[in-house]
This record gives structure tokens, C-alpha cells and sequence, in this order.
């Protein structure tokens, strides 16, 4: 996949798994923060019926970070939950796919996560479809 959406890999980078985009970059480059990692809470919003108008559905916990690297970029994350390595490490990738390692990232890390979320997605979405059950109405004599 390619990666010119900032929306895309911070999508990405927000809902993978902290202890796998650690494993993914085990050496982080130096860099400085310019926000250190900060727990607070965001008000969802959701809609009935998915049209309908939209009500405050309650509060998440996130934690944001916003880090430059020592060369100039800046990159910056918010994740859910309390983890403040997450949410840092995702803050340097924002960082460096502004720089012309990105393509390398891309592809040896985003890529990756990529498809485990597909592969998750799609376990979950079998799993639930050998629960389902099919209900049909069997024509009785007397109504033929």
C-alpha cells in the first residue's frame, strides 16, 4: 500500500498494537518532546440508526504526544487508553514519514500493521459468522 495519506497511517498507527509498534521500531531515533505524552478524555459522538442525529455517547480516555525529531520534523499522536509509549512511538513514525525514510517505513512497518488489522478484522468477522443462525418459514399444507 502506498502511504501519502497522513490520515491513513495515523489510522493506522492509532489502533495498532502497542507492544507490536514497539517491536516494530526498537530504535527510535533522538528527538525531543514538544508535548510529552498527556492522558485526558474526548467526548464520542454517535448517531441512532447511523443517520439519525447526533448525541454525545461519552468520554474516552486517550493519551497524546507530539515529538521533533532532531533534524526538523515534527510528529504527533493521539491513541486510546493510558499508554504513553504508544503514544509516543506513534508520534516519532508521524515524525519520520515526513522525511525521506518514509517509504522505507511504509512498507517494513505501516504495511505490517496493515495487515495484521485485516487479518484481526477477519477472524473476528468469521467468528461471527459461524454464530449466525438462519431462520426460514416452512410452507405448511394447509396454507398451500
Amino acid at each position: 500500500m502506498t502511504w501519502n495519506s497522513r490520515k491513513d497511517w495515523m489510522a493506522v498507527l492509532a489502533k495498532a498494537d502497542p507492544a507490536r509498534l514497539a517491536a516494530l521500531m526498537p530504535d527510535l531515533p533522538a528527538h525531543s518532546f514538544l508535548r510529552s505524552p498527556e492522558v485526558g478524555a474526548v467526548m464520542v459522538q454517535a448517531r441512532a440508526g447511523g443517520t439519525g442525529a447526533p448525541f454525545n455517547l461519552g468520554e474516552m480516555t486517550v493519551t497524546r504526544c507530539s515529538v521533533q525529531l532532531t533534524d526538523g520534523p515534527v510528529g504527533h499522536a493521539w491513541v486510546q487508553g493510558r499508554d504513553a509509549r504508544h503514544s509516543t512511538h506513534a508520534a516519532i513514525m508521524d515524525a519520520l514519514m515526513h522525511t525521506p525514510q518514509a517509504a522505507a517505513l511504509g512498507s517494513g512497518v505501516l504495511d505490517v500493521l496493515h495487515r495484521e488489522a485485516q487479518a484481526a478484522r477477519q477472524a473476528r468477522t468469521e467468528k461471527a459468522a459461524a454464530t449466525k443462525v438462519d431462520f426460514f418459514t416452512l410452507v405448511r399444507g394447509e396454507d398451500a
